[in-house]
């Protein structure tokens, strides 16, 4: 929309720098993996080993900073060998870096960029993740091939994961491909990877864990709840290696850290006066507000609303335009966003800078105003995640 680029020409000067799409991001991850089990078309940027079998273990929620924060309640992953601090995909959130994780693309590409977006066709915020809206197919909406379906075609390709994610939506649009295998709980999941290993096929698995992001929203990264999820984690994937057999290379991941919002620092930005005049949706995240303006705001209607936000929030948001941030590579190289996936962002863009949450109970319900633990934004608690290394 031009009248917020005439508003908002440029970058915050202090903005950090888009995620490193292609080299270290966790869209290089799953690529590489293909790439070292040998799978053609696939190139391994991280420099993974040859392997005849690799998981990639991916725990929701698993920030750089979290880790090495409470390292001493994980021994074996602070011990493991650190291949990279990798990027999360923007914004810092579930939705957009598994599905660049599946793909091996940018948010631009693959499509799933944010929590919330808006379904152009049929002018509505959709989900893009556990409340996938039924209206909108999957396999339409994020079109391009995964790396699992790619893989499957050469190796055995197996997910462990939970029973209600095998036909999730976001499943389907971004982790479809080979053999889902479900058990529920940390000890039934790893004893299913290790019979899943067992057969010894040479393949790729995807194993995922959510135990630590779901007590990081509930009770804070910063809980003694978050740091027994922690331990756990970690004495789960200590006996899971240890039985691993021979030419198997596991490597941890996570999608985002964390960011700990105290209560007052939760704000309805429906309750604030100015902050939604001439917005015609919301969508993101609580720490990455996408506005979709109405189609005849006029470069006046965009200047009060941005000294709105501003009065309110002042330094505390980074403010910039979609056509701003889609120039500058946050969703990735703009030669790849597809025409389809532009409008789905939202034409004005507000971030938190700092420990800030902001909802929209017009459309949300009040519950989730308790949320402790948030993500979505550019800070490095947010943005950094591990690459390791544990066999």
């Amino acid at each position: 929309m031009r009248s917020v680029e005439e508003v908002l020409p440029g970058l915050p000067p202090d903005l950090p720098k888009p995620p490193r799409y292609g080299s270290r991001s966790v869209g290089e991850v799953m690529s590489s993996a293909a790439a070292s089990l040998g799978v053609p078309g696939f190139r391994d940027v991280l420099g993974l080993p040859a392997a005849r079998r690799v998981v990639v273990v991916m725990v929701d929620g698993l920030g750089g900073a979290q880790l090495r924060s409470r390292a001493g309640h994980a021994p074996g992953l602070a011990g493991a060998q650190s291949l990279a601090t990798l990027d999360a995909a923007f914004p810092t959130t579930t939705a957009a870096s598994l599905a660049s994780l599946g793909t091996g693309v940018a948010p631009g590409a693959h499509g799933l960029v944010g929590y919330d977006v808006l379904d152009p066709s049929r002018d509505r915020v959709v989900n893009q993740l556990g409340g996938w809206d039924t209206a909108v197919d999957p396999l339409s909406w994020q079109p391009l091939p995964t790396v699992l379906e790619r893989a499957a075609e050469h190796l055995d390709v197996v997910t462990v994961s939970r029973h209600r994610f095998a036909g999730s939506g976001l499943t389907r649009a971004a982790l479809r491909g080979g053999r889902f295998v479900a058990a529920e709980g940390p000890a039934a999941r790893v004893g299913t990877a290790l019979d899943q290993l067992a057969a010894g096929r040479d393949g790729l698995m995807y194993f995922y864990w959510d135990e630590l992001d779901r007590t990081g929203h509930a009770r804070g990264w910063e809980s003694w709840e978050w740091t027994a999820q922690l331990e756990e984690l970690d004495a789960s994937l200590r006996r899971f290696v240890a039985r691993v057999p021979a030419g198997t290379t596991v490597l941890v991941t996570g999608d985002h850290g964390m960011v700990d919002v105290p209560l007052d620092a939760r704000a309805d930005v429906s309750a604030l006066p100015g902050l939604l005049d001439g917005v015609r949706h919301t969508a993101g995240e609580p720490r990455t507000v996408q506005l979709h303006l109405e189609p005849d705001a006029t470069a006046e209607d965009v200047r009060v609303l941005v000294a709105a936000w501003r009065e309110h929030f002042g330094s505390r948001v980074w403010m910039l335009s979609r056509e701003v941030a889609l120039d500058a590579g946050y969703f990735g190289p703009p030669g790849q966003v597809r025409d389809a996936v532009r409008a789905r962002i939202g034409d004005l863009l507000v971030l938190a800078r700092e420990p800030l949450a902001l909802f929209d109970l017009g459309r949300l319900r009040p519950s989730v105003m308790s949320m402790v633990g948030q993500h979505g934004s550019l800070t490095r608690a947010e943005r950094e995640v591990p690459l390791l290394r544990l066999a």
